[in-house]
């Protein structure tokens, strides 16, 4: 290693004068407030400091978090704190650092008058590509080239710090790394904030005596999420300070602080209601043996019910279970809880113990597959679904329990080999027709499973609850999530299916079970994956799939055709009324375009979702009101018909499926109006019109027929 030549040496008067436009002379305040957030940051900052082995600094942020206050607090209460401390911009910086690293007419480069000092590399994330190196080098060991042609090696003998806003895992590797939570998280340290910044400011603006500040301010202002941090803070209360400092009032009134108008959000965390709940929902011993002890021994019996029991649904419970119970009931929980279902599904369940034997045997699943995977994945989902459709109408899947049994195996069957593929549940995600129906109509739920973005930049440095790891503080060890999703990245509800396993891997407590306005997840600017519209468009035609042969009426086929004749004849009829949305779909994205220009013509879908689903329910409610209270008798007439004569049963008076069939749709078409006022941006009329017309002709309706 070669070292700069004699005569390059640095005058110190004028190293003194060229570094005077970087230096930071001092800190401007400490770490203020008493949080756990605070005091966990205050800690981070006496161990950098005292740390003498020079390992570079990474402290990273938003924006407005004073990072370098913080650098400046570590290097001042230092051993070095009598060394200078230089901030250069990265962003300013030109691709060959020449700024930082190029000699001057003197033959001494700027990093060279720093000696034994601190620099500051500010905005290292916004740093030209071409310069990341040198400066990834410089963190790592000190050492740095001119770009002017001198190949010789130079070494920094001072400590390197770096701040950055956005990701930096390159130089997070290699440096000590202290994360500052945002403001927004930190909402108990605000009073303390407000306080202290009053008396610096009032005191800076003359006053002699500084303004106390209300209760009811600190509460009103910590509704507030600071999107500036604490640059917006202090200035927000400079401006209150000049507004009122004719009359220097002795409480600074609430009307002088301006903020931005916060977006309505209105949600309620069930957890911060009922503590409790927190800890008895997140118990991994109720959820393995709700999994492992119950759901897949179930699945195992009933499959041997459908297999071996009677094979009509007058007869077999098995069949009851399955079409006049799972089906309506998963229906009417989309609404509440979502993607539950999911949560506790017996084809994955009976998934991850293949995995699990599979990797005692040697055998290791791939990686997760990164990139867009909705892109090839849900083509084949929808088509997959197209199929259970078809099968469910031409092979009478409703009141055969073989064929029932045969399409659970058969999904099951997916479900393995995916997780023998792929690690976690990626056909639970990408390729389950369940699945993805779930996903779609979760969208819906008034209930959210969602992190607090800000404590885990701040806080998290695992990301236990999305890649899983060992426990951590009051966290638990977790595989991770097993949708491969972290839950602070979670858009819409598609991709949560509320097992709670990232609740249980938090150590911070950002995790929140909230509830919400019903469809909060369909807004004008969501972004859904490629290909789930067309899910939306098979669901839509298995409501005329149900009634294909009236449907298909009016064509010159006599009704035994249509309902005996050969099998591919029929086919072909049923895939043709299975398409009939797709096709009037494909005619009203012209006209769309023509009435809202400005709106993406896959909104129209999205609105029309409420109406879907309840049409939907309505077709499943006859069969489930009707045939689910007669469980009793029909599980147990075949084998003891004396006790089934002699077991309750209930079903419901047509009127009252009919009346409920009607609530359902009429909650779907208002449901689907204000979707579509919101979305489209529509007038009451033209909204309630496009309602009426995805009801009236897109869907079949016209008669009692269609939810019949």
């Amino acid at each position: 290693m070669t070292s700069s030549p004699p005569e390059a040496t640095p005058d110190p008067r004028a190293c003194l004068l060229r570094l005077a436009p970087y230096l930071l002379g001092r800190t401007r305040r400490g770490v203020v407030g008493s949080s756990r957030y605070a005091q966990k940051l205050r800690d981070a900052i006496r161990a950098a400091s005292a740390d003498t082995s020079g390992q570079a600094v990474l402290i990273s942020g938003e924006p407005g978090l004073e990072k370098d206050n913080l650098v400046a607090l570590i290097h001042f209460g230092s051993a070095a704190r009598k060394q200078l401390l230089v901030r250069i911009n990265c962003a300013l910086l030109r691709p060959d650092g020449a700024e930082l690293f190029a000699a001057t007419a003197g033959g001494v480069a700027l990093i060279d008058c720093i000696g034994s000092g601190g620099l500051l590399l500010d905005q290292i994330d916004r740093a030209a590509p071409e310069l990341r190196p040198a400066l990834l080098e410089l963190a790592r060991s000190g050492r740095w080239r001119s770009p002017d042609g001198d190949h010789a090696e130079h070494v920094f003998s001072g400590r390197v710090f770096l701040t950055a806003e956005a990701s930096a895992p390159d130089f997070d590797a290699l440096c000590r790394h202290i994360r500052v939570p945002p403001l927004r998280v930190r909402r108990q340290d605000l009073g303390e904030w407000l306080r202290y910044g009053v008396r610096q400011k009032a005191r800076s603006l003359g006053w002699s005596q500084p303004p106390t500040v209300g209760e009811g301010l600190v509460k009103r202002l910590q509704t507030y999420d600071f999107p500036g941090n604490v640059r917006e803070l202090l200035e927000l209360i400079e401006r209150a300070l000049r507004q009122c400092s004719s009359d220097h009032p002795e409480e600074l009134p609430e009307d002088v602080f301006w903020t931005l108008r916060r977006p309505q959000r209105a949600r309620f965390d069930l957890w911060r209601w009922k503590p409790w709940l927190r800890d008895a929902m997140r118990s991994p011993r109720l959820w393995n043996a709700l999994l492992f002890g119950v759901v897949s021994w179930v699945f195992v019996l009933v499959n041997l019910w459908l297999w071996w029991g009677p094979q009509d649904r007058a007869h077999s419970g098995g069949l009851n279970l399955f079409w006049a119970w799972w089906w309506p009931l998963i229906l009417l929980g989309y609404p509440l809880v979502g993607r539950l279902w999911c949560s506790f599904c017996p084809f994955m369940v009976w998934g991850e113990i293949s995995q699990r034997l599979a990797k005692r045997l040697g055998w290791q699943p791939a990686r997760w597959p990164r990139g867009d995977s909705d892109r090839w994945a849900a083509p084949l989902l929808a088509a997959g679904f197209a199929a259970i459709l078809l099968w469910e109408e031409l092979g009478d899947l409703r009141n055969s329990a073989r064929q029932s049994s045969a399409l659970l195996l058969l999904i099951t069957a997916g479900a393995v080999v995916g997780s023998l593929r792929f690690e976690k549940r990626f056909w639970c995600r990408y390729l389950c027709p369940v699945g993805g129906m779930n996903g779609l109509f979760a969208k819906l739920a008034i209930s959210e499973l969602r992190a607090e973005a800000g404590t885990c930049s701040g806080s998290c440095s695992s990301y236990a609850c999305f890649k899983g790891g060992p426990a951590e503080g009051e966290g638990l060890a977790t595989p991770g999530c097993p949708l491969g999703t972290h839950p602070a990245h979670l858009a819409d509800n598609r991709n949560c299916v509320l097992c709670l396993t990232c609740a249980q891997a938090c150590p911070h407590r950002s995790v929140q079970l909230r509830l919400r306005p019903p469809a909060a997840d369909l807004q004008r600017d969501m972004a859904p994956p490629a290909g789930e519209a067309g899910l939306i468009l098979v669901l839509a035609g298995g409501v005329c799939l149900r009634h294909w042969q009236r449907l298909l009426g009016w064509l010159p086929l006599s009704p035994e055709l249509l309902e005996q004749g050969p099998l591919l004849g029929r086919l072909a009829f049923a895939t043709l009324a299975l398409a009939l949305p797709a096709g009037l779909w494909l005619l009203l994205r012209p006209l769309l375009g023509r009435l809202r220009p400005a709106s993406p013509s896959w909104l129209l879908l999205y609105g029309l979702l409420p109406l879907l689903w309840a049409l939907l329910l309505a077709q499943h409610l006859p069969m489930g009101m009707a045939e689910g209270g007669r469980l009793l008798p029909v599980s147990t007439e075949s084998l003891w018909p004396a006790l089934a004569a002699r077991l309750p049963a209930w079903s419901a008076d047509a009127h009252v499926i009919a009346f409920c069939q009607s609530l359902a749709v009429l909650v779907g078409v208002g449901g689907s109006l204000l979707m579509l006022r919101r979305l489209l941006q529509l007038a009451f009329w033209s909204g309630l019109a496009l309602t009426l017309a995805g009801l009236v002709i897109g869907l079949g309706a016209g008669g009692r027929w269609l939810v019949a």
